[in-house]
């Protein structure tokens, strides 16, 4: 019952978030700050951080100064922040690869970086294509450590025939790269030569 309640009061959040007013970002801020269980907190964090407001850098800089030392929540800061619908995601995931605390070679770090910003639909399709190197990019890199976690990363390169020509010739240039990559697993190039078959 608590947890049903707790799920319609973070949808009501979410669509009055979606009005983007000061009463809207104080209330969500509020909620944050308040919240006496993590999924409310984190309900607040998520829609923050997809925000153009102050209270934005405020919220994920105290959130990461409760819980850096606990390496489960810190995965969660990580991918709410590669989940955000901002027009500056991917200049923000590329900072966050280079955070002290963010590692390759972690499998959980990754995916909730690199694995989440691959599902940001509105952010991956950055029509400048750096949506494309960065994930390509983070496969590469992962593959020499973890083929299996870099070779489920390369679905989000898998419907590039779908987009228009210009973000689909994109797509298809780094699923060639990938490919073309000296040394690349067996588990990778399966699975990126089936997305450009």
């Amino acid at each position: 019952m608590a947890k049903g309640r707790r799920r319609l009061k973070n949808v009501a959040l979410s669509y009055l978030m979606a009005e983007h007013t000061e009463y809207s970002i104080d209330y969500c801020y509020g909620q944050y700050c308040k919240a006496n269980n993590m999924t409310d907190r984190l309900a607040a964090l998520g829609l923050l951080a997809s925000s153009k407001y102050h209270a934005r850098a405020i919220a994920l800089e105290d959130f990461y100064d409760r819980f850096h030392d606990d390496p489960l929540v810190l995965d969660k800061w990580f991918a709410l922040q590669a989940a955000a619908q901002r027009a500056d995601v991917v200049d923000q995931v590329l900072q966050l690869e280079k955070h002290p605390d963010f590692t390759i070679a972690n499998p959980n770090r990754l995916r909730s970086l690199a694995g989440q910003f691959g599902a940001n639909q509105w952010a991956f399709h950055s029509s400048d294509g750096r949506g494309y190197r960065f994930l390509a990019d983070m496969i590469l890199a992962a593959d020499r450590l973890n083929p299996q976690i870099a070779a489920r990363m390369a679905p989000a390169f898998g419907r590039w025939k779908r987009f228009e020509p210009k973000r689909a010739e994109m797509m298809k240039s780094e699923l060639e790269r990938i490919v073309g990559t000296s040394g690349l697993s067996k588990d990778v190039f399966e699975q990126v030569s089936k997305s450009l078959a």
